[in-house]
């Protein structure tokens, strides 16, 4: 009899054990609409840690890495103009998500002289 309540003691314990798997963190989500924003090279101009030249955009004084869109997409990264040289705005949609932006369009704009 008292190895048959130990039995299901343990029993117990261990189905208690494995219900108390912690959650998982959700991931953080800000969804960014038609925003005018700076964009340029992460590493170049914004500072950001990388291992090469990626694009990159400023929302509200934070700076993130842009997944969806390639720097060459924009014409050379190292020319004159280009995003490893000098700041450039956008107006973008996509969604933050994780500390990144998740780009959906980005549309450059004119430069003001």
């Amino acid at each position: 009899m008292k190895r048959v309540i130990m039995a299901l003691a343990f029993g117990i314990f261990t189905i208690s054990a494995n219900a108390q798997t912690a959650a998982k963190k959700a991931a953080t989500t800000k969804e960014i609409s038609h925003k005018v924003v700076d964009i340029a090279c992460g590493e170049c101009q914004f500072k950001l840690k990388g291992k090469s030249c990626d694009l990159a955009v400023r929302i509200d004084g934070h700076a993130y890495f842009v997944d969806g869109k390639n720097i060459d997409e924009f014409g050379d990264a190292h020319g004159k103009h280009g995003f490893c040289n000098a700041v450039s705005k956008a107006e973008v949609t996509g969604e933050i998500v994780n500390n990144r932006f998740k780009a959906k369009e980005i549309k450059l704009l004119p430069n003001k002289k």
